[in-house]
Parts: structure tokens; C-alpha cells; sequence
């Protein structure tokens, strides 16, 4: 059975408190996350967060639990907020995320501390705010003291901070001293993103002028994304690799290979319904 089938058969047991029904709810949404299924998520936490806009419901619910349901929706808000162009999304992420870690800092919860300032940290980089972006990045990796997902995320976000803000080079010795953390991280999303982010910085690096062979890497760590973002069902982030896949082989005249991975991409975005993309 897996973790998800697992979790439904939980939610339907009728003696579940509020506040496991909360948990496991939580749990449920993230599981949606990490496949990039973001509606879905969202549905599974209606119970305790009718939409977006709305604060959640908190009411009997134990401090930790209430938090938890704060990041989630959170999370949730600045994720489809930026898809939809939500005007304010990001401000109101920032808020439910905020009152989520303060929460955490007062039951001094270090690791759950640490992810809702990862998560604000995202906010703050989709606003272009990069300094507060990378000082939330900074606080939390101090707290984390062992190899685990949570700081493995941080690490991809501390290197797209610094390629967004033009520090390149830093970038890449940031994912590349890191390296040995994402060979234990069993998490394919979150591999694929660490492939991902390193095939963005080389792509970039190889677009600037940089001496050095980072066009072939940047080819390698594509493919190493694409592999890993495919096991791990995560279909907007997959589109989005066989997108830089296919430019970056048009970029270099190589027009089958362009066609295959951005007719790869389009047939994704299709799917997703996202024509946009497509």
C-alpha cells in the first residue's frame, strides 16, 4: 500500500479526532506537493482552509497542529498564487507562513522552524526581495545540523537566490560542495530539483562566457533532472526540464534533439491544461 492510499484509509476512520484529522491531512497535502498535484492539495486541506484568501480554521486545534496548517496553506498560497497571478498571494503567504514559524520558534521546534523559513524564504524570492531571501536561508541552515530533505531544499534555494542575484560561480560551489547530501536524499522531487537548479546555473555560466565545459554539464545535469523529476510523477517540473532541454539544443543547432524534448514539454503543459506553458 503507499503512503498515500495509506493516509486516505486513515481519514476515514470515523473515531479521528480534530486534531488527527488535521495531521493526517497535512500530510496528505505535502504528499500532494511533492508530486506537484497542488489542487489536489489544496482540497484535502479544505476541511481546515475552504481557499485561497481565507485564513484557515484553527479552532481545536493543539498549537503545533495549527501551525502545521498555517505553513501548508501557506505554501499552497504562494505556490498557485504565482501560477495564477493572484495579486497580493505572495504577501499573504508570507503572513500564514510567518504565523506558522512563530509558533514553532515558541515551542522551539528547530526543524519545523527551519522549513516555514525555507518556505518564507521562497515567498521573498518570488517578490525579489534576495536579501531577506537569503538571510531566512542563512538562519535556517544554521539549525539544521544533519543531512536530511529539509536541508537539502534549503540548499537548492540558497543556490537559485544566488543565481538570480548574478553570483554564478557561488551558485555552483554551493550545489557542488553539497553534492554528497542529495546522493543520500531518497526524495526524487527533490533530486530532480538539486539536477535541475545545477543545470541552470551551468546553462547560465555557458550563456555568459565563462570559460569552460558547461554546456556539456549542463546537458548531463538536464538529463539527470528529467530522469529523476519522471520517477518522482512531479509532471510541471518534468515539462519544465524538457523545456531548458529543448532551447538549449536549439541553441546549439541541434534542431531534432530541440523537437523531441520540447514536443516532450508541450505534450506535458497539454495535459496539465497549462496552455500558457504549452
Amino acid at each position: 500500500m503507499t503512503l498515500r492510499a495509506s493516509l486516505f484509509r486513515e481519514l476515514v476512520k470515523p473515531n479521528l479526532s480534530v486534531v488527527g484529522r488535521a495531521e493526517l491531512c497535512c500530510e496528505l497535502a505535502r504528499e500532494f506537493e511533492n508530486r506537484g498535484e497542488y489542487e489536489e492539495a489544496c482540497e484535502v486541506l479544505s476541511g481546515f482552509w475552504p481557499r485561497i484568501g481565507e485564513h484557515p480554521k484553527l479552532e481545536g486545534l493543539e498549537r503545533y497542529t495549527a501551525a502545521e496548517v498555517l505553513l501548508r496553506a501557506g505554501v499552497l498560497t504562494g505556490i498557485v498564487g504565482s501560477g495564477r497571478q493572484i495579486p497580493d498571494a505572495q504577501e499573504t503567504a508570507k503572513d500564514l507562513i510567518s504565523q506558522s514559524l512563530t509558533i514553532f520558534q515558541s515551542q522551539r521546534y528547530k526543524n519545523k522552524l527551519a522549513e516555514a523559513q525555507i518556505e518564507l524564504a521562497l515567498c521573498y524570492w518570488r517578490t525579489g526581495e534576495y536579501n531577506n531571501a537569503s538571510d531566512l536561508l542563512k538562519v535556517a541552515l544554521e539549525q539544521l545540523s544533519i543531512d536530511c530533505d529539509v536541508k537539502a531544499k534549503a540548499i537548492i534555494r540558497v543556490a537559485i537566490v544566488k543565481a538570480v542575484s548574478g553570483r554564478l560561480t557561488e551558485a555552483l560551489q554551493c550545489l557542488s560542495d553539497n553534492a554528497p547530501l542529495f546522493q543520500k536524499v531518497n526524495n526524487f522531487t527533490l533530486k530532480g530539483c538539486y539536477y535541475q537548479t545545477l543545470g541552470d546555473v551551468l546553462k547560465d555560466l555557458w550563456d555568459s562566457g565563462t570559460p569552460g565545459d558547461y554546456l556539456d554539464r549542463a546537458l548531463v545535469e538536464y538529463a539527470a533532472a528529467s530522469y529523476h523529476l519522471n520517477l518522482s510523477g512531479h509532471r510541471q517540473y518534468l515539462a519544465n526540464v524538457e523545456n531548458n532541454l529543448g532551447f538549449l539544443y536549439f541553441k546549439i543547432n541541434d534542431y531534432e534533439q530541440a523537437h523531441e524534448h520540447l514536443d516532450c514539454a508541450r505534450r506535458i503543459f497539454g495535459n496539465l491544461k497549462d496552455a500558457g506553458s504549452a
